[in-house]
């Protein structure tokens, strides 16, 4: 049995999504943010010295990372499910698997989280606000014509990427990319995405 350990308004509720997706069975612990620094508790930092989420107890390891989790669990538990195709996928499926967190998550979310510490200043806001506009057009350009980001079935890669993309959308960064937006709007259509979000809630808090 996977126990997954999701922590309320984050990532993990991607982890959830890729369960559901593959109609594997797993135990859910549901961790909360500290009202006040909104950073995870000591629950979950007993789970995981870095109180990281997602986090899963799987096949006798502790795991954090979101990419290596999703092709870990896809590997030894998806017989063949939202892994690429085809093997002349593989590389392609690799490379944006690692691209959501190794490479668009940081502008994305020092974006979101620069109103909240007065700002980002103009150097820094400015380095910050022309990587984010390269990545999400070269998104917006590569799903030219695709329904996923690699082949022609959903991989685990699109699960990891969406979230970014959903936060993205949040603060309006879609609304002149209509190849990402239209892509964000298919995966949340999906049954096992909705399921994912009646089971975790939102990916984040919303006022109101």
């Amino acid at each position: 049995m996977i126990k997954l350990h999701h922590l309320r308004f984050s990532r993990s509720t991607r982890i959830i999504w890729l369960l559901e997706e593959l109609g594997i069975s797993y135990d859910l612990v549901e961790h909360h943010r500290h009202p006040e620094t909104n950073r995870s508790q000591e629950d979950l930092f007993a789970i995981h010295p870095l109180g990281k989420a997602p986090t899963v107890e799987i096949d006798g390891h502790v795991m954090f990372e979101s990419g290596a989790i999703i092709e870990y669990i896809i590997e030894t538990r998806g017989e063949g499910e939202l892994a690429p195709a085809s093997n002349a996928d593989r590389a392609a499926y690799l490379e944006w698997l690692q691209f959501a967190e190794g490479t668009l998550a940081m502008p994305v979310l020092l974006t979101l989280l620069g109103p909240r510490f007065g700002g980002l200043g103009d150097v820094l806001g400015g380095f910050v606000g022309g990587e984010v506009k390269k990545l999400l057009d070269y998104i917006d350009a590569h799903l030219e014509g695709r329904e996923f980001v690699v082949g022609d079935t959903m991989t685990g890669a699109d699960i990891n990427l969406e979230y970014l993309l959903e936060l993205s959308n949040l603060v309006g960064l879609l609304d002149d990319r209509p190849n990402a937006k239209a892509y964000l709007e298919r995966l949340m259509a999906r049954p096992a995405y909705k399921k994912a979000i009646e089971i975790g809630g939102p990916l984040v808090d919303l006022p109101g």
